[in-house]
């Protein structure tokens, strides 16, 4: 375990941009597509529900994607908290949204 707690940890202090852990979530296909666009997006950058749909090539998908963000249960490692309704404001959050934004706020900052 400790060969992951540093890199872990650097990705919180906003040193490290790619946490690489041996992880096994069960997700659906659909899940698995939206958490692997959702770690694509650059720290301290956010993305629209209607644009992580597009990037997927499932424009229709935008409640979906939703769906897939909230049963995010690995967050740190599946940035969900990047993903924001179309207006910029920040919709719900699985953790609550004033951490989402506190998330967001410190990776802006790095």
């Amino acid at each position: 375990m400790e060969r992951y707690i540093e890199p872990l940890l650097a990705s919180i202090r906003g040193q490290n941009t790619t946490i690489d852990l041996p992880l096994d979530v069960r997700a659906t296909a659909f899940q698995k597509k939206v958490w692997e666009k959702l770690r694509q997006i650059p720290r301290g950058e956010t993305r629209s529900y209607t644009e992580v749909a597009r990037d997927i090539g499932d424009p229709n998908a935008v409640r979906a994607v939703a769906r897939a963000c909230a049963s995010n249960p690995i967050a740190i490692a599946v940035p969900c908290h990047r993903v924001v309704r179309s207006d910029g404001d920040l919709a719900g959050y699985r953790w609550g949204v004033e951490r989402k934004k506190k998330l967001l706020e410190a990776e802006r900052l790095h």
